[in-house]
């Protein structure tokens, strides 16, 4: 089975002090769009390929659509709720990986068997 890697778009896309504020919508965008190459080619040293892309989109960001790779799925309250459901929903019995930087989403994913990564891990730089 296919490890489950869900991304955090709001946190992966706050890690770099880029203007991203100014169009929240078209950042999650560029996220998204970076994001297929590592369903082929895994993330190295964290999960090795396939790999089952979900991008948990909040806010501003809700009208993200999901490409071919990269599931999108919209927060309808708490981006960090969200994540957490699917997580249960979906990694149960499975490898999941969860990227974010949120101590507090670390915490509630990794309860439930989740491991976690740094946005580096899907920015290109590596490790987190």
């Amino acid at each position: 089975m296919d490890t489950l890697v869900i991304v955090d778009a709001a946190n992966v896309v706050g890690s770099v002090p880029d203007g991203w504020w100014r169009d929240r919508h078209g950042a999650a965008e560029r996220l998204r769009d970076t994001l297929p190459a590592y369903a082929a080619d895994g993330l190295p040293g964290l999960a090795d390929p396939p790999l089952e892309l979900v991008l948990v989109v909040e806010g501003a960001a809700r009208g993200v659509t999901s490409v071919e790779g990269v599931r999108v799925v919209p927060a309808p309250g708490s981006g960090d709720d969200r994540i957490v459901e699917l997580v249960a929903d979906e990694g149960t019995g499975r490898d999941c990986l969860v990227v974010t930087a949120d101590r507090g989403l670390r915490d509630r994913v990794q309860a439930l068997g989740a491991r976690v990564a740094g946005p580096r891990s899907v920015r290109g730089g590596g490790r987190a």
